[in-house]
C-alpha cells in the first residue's frame, strides 16, 4: 500500500528543485497534492497536483491559499514550507529591501503557513519544514539565509511542543543541494570550481545530495512511520557537518 495514501499535502515552492522533487514523491506514494509557486503552473506538472499561483510572503496569498485547500481537501494532512529565497550578501551590504524579500519569504511566510494550517490540520497531521545547515554552519556571504533558516529551526521546536500530540512538526536541514540555489553560492568564491571541488572533497558520501534524497526523508516524516518523531531538526548532508575541519587526506 502506497505509505500517503487518503493523505492531503500542500507543499510551498514546488516548481523546481527540492520542492518539486517532495510534490513528485508525495503523489507517487498516493497523496492528494496541491503546490504553489509565484508564476504560472508549470507545463510539465503532473494532472493530478493541483497549482496555485502565490507568494507566500503575501497574506492575501496565503488566505486565497488555504482557503483552496479547505475547498479541495476538507482538511490537512501535511504542511511543507519550502518555498525559499537566498540573496548572496555580507550583513553590511545588505538592504532594507533585502531583508523584506528573503524574510518575508523564509520566516514571515512560514510562519503565517503554519499559524494558518495548523487549525485546518487533521489530527496526527504532519508539519516539515525545509531549513539549512546554514541555521548552526554558517556560510559565508550568506549573512540573512543564514538567520532565516535559524528562525526555522526554532518555530519547528515551538509548534512541536504547542500543538502536540495532535501535530507533529520536524525541519529538514539540508546540505549541498544541487540547485540553483547551490550554484548561486558557489558563485561568490574566488575560484567557483576550486570551491566545489574543496566542497565535494568533505563530503564522506562521496557526492553532493539531489532534491530526492531530501523528497525521502520528507516522505518518511509526513508518514505515519514516524509517528514518534517531532521537534526535531534532520541533517542530510552527506556527513559534510560531522567532519572536523581538518584534512583527512593529509593523515
Amino acid at each position: 500500500m502506497s505509505r500517503l495514501q487518503g493523505k492531503t499535502a500542500l507543499v510551498t515552492g514546488g516548481r523546481q528543485g527540492i520542492g518539486r522533487a517532495i510534490v513528485g514523491c508525495f503523489a507517487a506514494e498516493g497523496a492528494r497534492v496541491m503546490t504553489c509557486g509565484r508564476g504560472p503552473r508549470p507545463a510539465d506538472l503532473p494532472d493530478t497536483v493541483l497549482w496555485q499561483t502565490a507568494d507566500v510572503a503575501d497574506k492575501a496569498d496565503i488566505d486565497a491559499l488555504t482557503d483552496r485547500v479547505v475547498a479541495e481537501f476538507g482538511e490537512l494532512s501535511i504542511l511543507v514550507n519550502n518555498a525559499g529565497v537566498q540573496i548572496e550578501k555580507t550583513i553590511v551590504e545588505t538592504t532594507d529591501h533585502d531583508w523584506d524579500l528573503l524574510m518575508g519569504v523564509n520566516a514571515r511566510g512560514v510562519f503565517m503557513l503554519c499559524r494558518d494550517c495548523i487549525p485546518i490540520m487533521c489530527r496526527g497531521g504532519s508539519i516539515i519544514n525545509i531549513g539549512s545547515i546554514s541555521a548552526s554552519t554558517a556560510d559565508p556571504g550568506l549573512a540573512l539565509y543564514n538567520a532565516s533558516k535559524a528562525f526555522v529551526q526554532g518555530l519547528t521546536r515551538s509548534i512541536a511542543v504547542d500543538h502536540g500530540p495532535a501535530i507533529r512538526c520536524n525541519a529538514i536541514s539540508p546540505g549541498w543541494i544541487m540547485t540553483g540555489m547551490a550554484d548561486a553560492a558557489f558563485a561568490l568564491a574566488k575560484d567557483p570550481g576550486a570551491a566545489r571541488a574543496d566542497a565535494l572533497a568533505r563530503h564522506p558520501a562521496g557526492r553532493f545530495g539531489e532534491p530526492e534524497d531530501i523528497a525521502r526523508l520528507a516522505l518518511w516524516l509526513a508518514s505515519d512511520d514516524a509517528g514518534f518523531a517531532t521537534g526535531q531538526c534532520y541533517t542530510l548532508d552527506g556527513g559534510m557537518t560531522a567532519a572536523s575541519p581538518l584534512n583527512p587526506g593529509l593523515f
